[in-house]
């Protein structure tokens, strides 16, 4: 007779398998299960958090919601605006969508958190975001907002969850508050392994909204959904995350952003590459175009910038998939001549800490800074494992 300890690692093991064998075409987001979230708005009225890649199948959650009967009367855009197509940065305004009539309030313009006005006279807001699992992808920010928002206003959110392409693993410093800013409010690591669902959850669990309001939170989870699952959104989820690779490689190239380096904005393949006029010993090139509604203005416009091309590292190199890749930064740092105007005080921003452009600048071994890590990602994943909806 099994004793009961291995009859229990038996069962585990069998549900680690049936786990791993889930593809992303079984994965079902939220928004996709409306039978379980209609009943629960009909009748109310809705404000909904929602852009270009808040689909349920090839239609816009929010005609969805409309067609369906439920009362929608008003959209939050975050960064990017409602239909994707505003650079990374640019503020944008209030407006009538043509196409169905309703205000969009912009969370990335005059406000980042919605205003008691904007919010008066609804029952319920809905949260159908698409995030990447970066902690300076600001999506998560303006989610924190939102509940923030919400809570004041006494106000109930439901978050329609999706998966998180890059939930898959924890790395990276963790943010020391005082570099809270809009590209990181929380005390978490640059990738934090969590669905938005998730990070909603913690957010709200650990008291992280202003003044320790707490919102009235619903999560609605994804079905057939591992941290695992290898998943990817059907539309980019911000104009220059066009494709898997570039949401893969984000994490990593993103620090470029607080140097002189460019990380081929201007281009078709933007974080996919990087690249400076001065970078010597690289054979790649590529020239920066002002491109409508990707940059219109980017870095080294119409200069030839040198570096690498990494369309096809990860192919290459799998087993480098779960950890973000300082060698880059690094490498760059060096090849420049250690410039002292290599960072710019963006950096520590996006870091959430000092300590890393510090390292590279006193030339720290690549796994010594991330041996630095260490202390502070255990100490997260004690946070984080209180808040987890799939194994």
């Amino acid at each position: 007779m099994l004793s009961r300890i291995k009859l229990q690692l038996i069962v585990t093991v069998s549900f680690l398998t049936i786990c791993s064998l889930y593809t992303a075409a079984q994965v079902k987001p939220a928004a996709y299960q409306t039978h379980k979230y209609f009943n629960i708005l009909h009748g109310k009225k809705t404000g909904v958090v929602a852009n270009g890649a808040s689909l349920v199948g090839q239609v816009n959650i929010v005609d969805t919601l409309i067609h369906s009967g439920i009362d929608v009367k008003v959209v939050f855009s975050p960064e990017h605006g409602y239909k994707v197509n505003e650079e990374a940065g640019q503020s944008s305004a209030d407006y009538t969508d043509p196409n169905t009539g309703l205000r969009v309030v912009s969370l990335y313009g005059l406000k980042k958190k919605p205003a008691a006005m904007d919010l008066s006279g609804l029952d319920i807001v809905v949260f159908d975001i698409q995030d990447v699992g970066a902690r300076f992808y600001t999506y998560i920010s303006t989610l924190s907002l939102v509940m923030e928002a919400c809570a004041e206003s006494h106000i109930p959110v439901l978050v329609l969850d999706r998966p998180n392409p890059n939930a898959f693993y924890i790395d990276g410093p963790v943010l020391e508050l005082k570099y809270k800013s809009f590209v990181g409010m929380h005390p978490v690591p640059a990738v934090y392994g969590m669905t938005i669902g998730e990070y909603a959850k913690m957010v709200n669990g650990e008291g992280w909204l202003k003044g320790g309001v707490s919102c009235d939170l619903s999560i609605l989870p994804l079905e057939n959904y591992t941290h695992q699952t290898a998943w990817f959104p059907a539309a980019r989820p911000s104009p220059n995350l066009p494709d898997a690779n570039s949401i893969l490689l984000y994490p990593s190239l993103c620090f470029f952003e607080g140097t002189v380096v460019s990380v081929g904005r201007g281009t078709s393949t933007p974080f996919e590459v990087y690249g400076h006029p001065g970078l010597q010993g690289f054979t790649y090139s590529f020239i920066p175009q002002a491109i409508k509604g990707m940059d219109s203005k980017p870095m080294y416009k119409d200069k030839v910038c040198y570096g690498e091309n990494l369309q096809d590292y990860y192919s290459l190199h799998q087993a480098d998939k779960g950890k973000i890749n300082l060698s880059w930064l690094i490498g760059a740092f060096h090849a420049l001549g250690s410039k002292p105007d290599f960072f710019n005080p963006y950096f520590d921003q996006l870091a959430g800490t000092a300590s890393l452009q510090e390292q590279i600048i006193k030339g720290t071994k690549e796994e010594d800074i991330r041996n630095s890590w260490k202390a502070g990602i255990e100490a997260f994943k004690k946070i984080r494992k209180r808040y987890l909806l799939y194994p």
